[in-house]
């Protein structure tokens, strides 16, 4: 089994590869799903593990006081300004057969990252990619209550069903559409005008 997930990190690390070699400069600036980051951010921190040392990646956290987001963030800005999008391609198509597992997530958590970035840059983008179903598939039996609570996504009371495999989440009204917009609603992403899933920003509090 383990045999078959780290085939399916190199197969989806092979595929966003080529995909990126071929985005103009302006998809690589454009926004991300991910909050604050461009693409180019994206690829930066998903990149990270193959270029920076488990000591700069300490050291960073000691600067954020132990707040992974915020040294995460920290890093992405910095490397996405000086590395050039083909240097970022470069270091992927490099890395295609890896190891680097996330600290507790095992191979799994290492398609997950990847996966879960990915459509943060293809969805954002709008570009018509589909993630094969046996990854998906890999990555969303991961996903837990636990998963839900870390991205603070707000899926209470909503049961989540794939209209494209076998699967769903949670308990309550259905939400139903791809397996692929679902995980990224798990994750606490907000799905651009014209997904079936897109949902309207909230309306500004009163500050009475």
């Amino acid at each position: 089994m383990t045999e078959d997930i780290r085939a399916a990190v190199a197969a989806e690390r092979r595929e966003q590869a080529e995909l990126l070699a071929s985005l103009t400069e302006e998809q690589w600036n454009a926004p991300s799903l991910c909050a604050g980051w461009r693409v180019k951010e994206v690829v930066a921190h998903t990149t990270l593990p193959f270029r920076s040392s488990g000591g700069r990646v300490l050291l960073e956290m000691l600067r954020s006081a132990g707040r992974f987001n915020h040294a995460s963030d920290r890093m992405a800005r910095k490397d996405a300004a000086a590395l050039s999008t083909n240097d970022l391609v470069n270091v992927l198509k490099a890395n295609i057969d890896h190891p680097w597992t996330p600290p507790g997530g095992g191979p799994v958590g290492a398609l997950s990252h990847d996966v879960i970035h990915g459509l943060d840059i293809t969805v954002a983008l709008k570009l018509n990619r589909k993630v094969p179903h046996e990854r998906l598939k890999l990555v969303l039996d991961g996903m837990t209550p636990r998963s839900v609570r870390y991205f603070g996504a707000d899926l209470g009371g909503k049961r989540l069903e794939a209209t494209d495999m076998d699967w769903t989440f949670g308990a309550g009204e259905p939400v139903r559409g791809p397996a692929q917009e679902l995980l990224l609603l798990i994750c606490g992403r907000r799905l651009p005008e014209g997904s079936p899933l897109h949902a309207p920003a909230p309306s500004p509090r009163s500050s009475s």
